[in-house]
């Protein structure tokens, strides 16, 4: 029920204010597991990548946010799950996994931290980990503009999220040489999202 009225809330917000423009939200899978990939740029990317699609989506979140016991509930009530950044966080890993074995949506960032300069970074190897295990599809998919939100240059920048076709691991789990260049293909796929999104508006 949070989850619900949030997502209207920042429909509202994302959709009035900064006249989102949304765009493939046919790609989205209506039922079944799915991990749904996006590059990183700001704190408002979390519920902004989830908020224009109809299925609900799980989040990694950084550890910190769980040591504060409102924070913690609020976290919960959002489909957020700790993760500790910084190394292989197998707890992690296997909650994730455990989501999409139960045939939900997981919302990864696999740049791991938020891109300062707005630009693509390198992705870690966990998003092909993770698919690799379930056997899921990868959604990839592009955030425009939230970097500017409030920002000097625009206070109420047009924003886009562009999603694309899904993306499935055809390689070997064990081979870490693949695992890291199946994640760059995402990004490669990501950034082109982006530079399309980035058109449109």
């Amino acid at each position: 029920m949070f989850y619900k009225f949030f997502k209207i809330l920042c429909r509202l917000w994302y959709g009035i204010i900064f006249r989102t423009k949304v765009i493939g939200a046919e790609n989205i899978p209506k039922t079944g597991a799915f991990i749904l990939a996006s590059n990183h740029m700001a704190n408002w990317d979390p519920p902004f990548l989830g908020t224009f699609i109809d299925r609900e989506v799980n989040f990694m979140g950084k550890e910190e946010l769980f040591k504060n016991p409102v924070m913690a509930a609020i976290c919960h009530g959002l489909h957020v799950f700790p993760v500790k950044r910084g190394a292989a966080d197998k707890a992690a890993i296997k909650t994730a996994v455990k989501i999409l074995k139960n045939g939900d949506c997981l919302g990864i960032f696999p740049e791991g931290t938020r891109s300062k300069s707005g630009k693509i970074g390198k992705a870690e190897p966990g998003v092909s980990l993770i698919a690799a295990m379930t056997k899921s599809p990868i959604i990839p998919a592009a955030i425009v503009n939230t970097d500017k939100i409030f920002s000097a240059e625009s206070k109420f920048p047009r924003l886009a999220v562009v999603y694309g076709k899904p993306v499935y691991f055809d390689g070997n789990a064990k081979d870490k040489e693949y695992l890291a260049q199946f994640a760059t293909k995402i990004m490669e796929e990501v950034a082109k999202l982006k530079s399309y999104g980035e058109s449109s508006i």
